[in-house]
């Protein structure tokens, strides 16, 4: 009984011990932590770059400062967004994240963070990407901060440079060549500008471009741009057994079929003399922008899985053989301010939304009331051997605002669909313009397998042998011989 007593009177001194130390720490507690809402820290930096080119497993570190510019101490939270598999770690003021609470800041003195990373290039790029990000959030009394962070994850070539993030570069050669020949392949951080210079793409080029919303002080734009300028041109020399690829830098499986990851190739005003052979162009906002007098020539060419069009072009020059376009948001081709076009052989799918797989106009208004007036240019379109088919009931659109002898359009042995197209407030002589031409109707078969992206022409395909033979065109987007009595669209049976 003695050493039982003994026992309770030790664990009551150790209670009453544990009590008066709480209550001691509660009563040192600071209660003058400014909470007003309008705390505005400051940091050294919104931005920390690991800018190593990582060729062994790399890990750094790197730090800011966060200051409380005010006369009171504050309490501020810092949360890693990706709190599960970021390729980043933090340590705040000696608290590890991923999350860190309660973390004071005197008043006019400041903490730090300390960020490290740690990447493996050796592993395959759909876990270790090109381009790697995340974001540390600091918030105080309900008002947050960000802080970007960026690493690169493989060893490429970074164009401009790792730092290119919402800025522009010029590519220029004084008039002359530069050709991408590296195994390595190329990734466009930033907006590229081609002038003065001939970028040429040897089979099998790879190009990643890294998209994403940039904001400054004025506005926000979409990052991940190729423009060719008046004296800029792209000669991308692609093969059927290698292709030049230009895509978006997520390769991990759950980004394959995101579009509108970077914006897509910009062709500016006089851009003269571009081809494309055997590309593919994909998980842009556009594949290709072709504006006022520039040129482009595709041969052989893909571009699916767009934001928005597979071609945006505007009173300019396009040649088009044996090229798929699909998956493509919006329209499929959209033609407008006039311009000469001339396709032979080619397939647009439009089976995403209501919009047709080619649209044509020949005008262009600066407001999306055209309250100023539209301006008015010459057409001249020509589609041959052609499938457009798509959702909607009329995957031809046109739409004229100037004289009908300046809207030329023809369509030669192609598979349309149409029907609203037809009525008489619209253009009910369509078919005049469309010689030996089959109207797709819903029961129709044509594709091995839309849904499955599969463009190849069904065994019991309506456009089988129903084009016109060209002596100048003599293989298909394969490769495959074409028929005496060649099928429409650019893949033979």
């Amino acid at each position: 009984d003695w050493s039982s007593d003994v026992c309770s009177s030790d664990l009551r001194s150790w209670i009453l011990l544990w009590v008066l130390s709480y209550i001691c720490l509660l009563s040192c507690r600071r209660d003058d932590y400014y909470t007003g809402g309008d705390v505005k820290l400051r940091f050294s930096q919104d931005t920390l770059r690991f800018d190593t080119v990582f060729t062994t497993l790399g890990s750094a570190t790197r730090y800011i400062k966060v200051f409380n510019p005010r006369s009171q101490p504050v309490l501020v939270d810092v949360t890693l967004k990706n709190q599960t598999n970021s390729f980043f770690r933090f340590n705040a003021d000696g608290i590890k994240g991923p999350v860190a609470k309660n973390i004071e800041i005197n008043s006019n003195d400041s903490i730090y963070i300390f960020v490290e990373t740690t990447i493996d290039p050796n592993k395959p790029i759909s876990i270790s990407p090109f381009v790697i990000e995340d974001q540390i959030s600091v918030s105080v009394n309900g008002t947050s901060s960000t802080i970007y962070l960026e690493a690169w994850g493989q060893n490429a070539n970074y164009i401009p440079s790792t730092l290119g993030k919402g800025k522009g570069a010029l590519l220029s050669c004084n008039f002359g060549e530069r050709t991408w020949n590296d195994p390595k392949p190329y990734v466009i951080y930033g907006i590229l500008i081609i002038d003065s210079c001939k970028l040429v793409l040897p089979p099998g080029t790879r190009i990643y471009v890294h998209g994403g919303v940039v904001r400054d002080s004025l506005t926000a734009y979409n990052d991940g741009l190729l423009v060719f300028n008046k004296d800029g041109k792209l000669d991308s020399r692609g093969t059927i057994d290698k292709p030049v690829i230009i895509q978006g830098d997520r390769l991990e499986k759950e980004y394959e079929d995101v579009k509108s990851q970077w914006v897509g190739l910009l062709f500016w005003q006089l851009s003269r003399s571009n081809k494309l052979s055997n590309t593919i162009i994909k998980n842009s906002i556009y594949g290709l922008r072709i504006d006022s007098l520039a040129d482009v020539s595709l041969y052989n060419c893909q571009i699916y899985n767009t934001g928005g069009p597979a071609i945006i072009a505007r009173q300019s020059k396009v040649y088009a053989e044996n090229c798929l376009m699909y998956d493509n948001s919006n329209y499929g081709m959209q033609l407008t301010y006039g311009g000469d076009y001339t396709f032979n052989y080619c397939t647009v799918g439009s089976y995403e939304g209501q919009n047709e797989s080619v649209v044509l106009t020949d005008f262009y208004c600066s407001d999306p009331l055209c309250s100023q007036g539209a301006r008015v240019y010459r057409l001249n379109a020509n589609f041959t051997n052609c499938i457009f088919a798509g959702s909607d009931k009329d995957e031809v659109g046109l739409v004229m605002a100037g004289e009908k002898s300046a809207f030329k359009y023809k369509f030669t042995n192609c598979a349309v669909k149409v029907d609203e197209l037809l009525l008489p407030k619209n253009y009910p002589d369509f078919f005049d313009n469309c010689i030996s031409c089959i109207n797709i109707k819903n029961t129709d078969k044509l594709f091995r397998n839309k849904n499955e992206n599969n463009y190849r022409l069904d065994s019991l395909s309506v456009a089988l042998g129903k084009a016109t033979p060209n002596v100048n065109i003599k293989y298909d987007l394969s490769g495959n011989l074409r028929k005496s009595k060649p099928d429409m669209g650019c893949f033979e049976l």
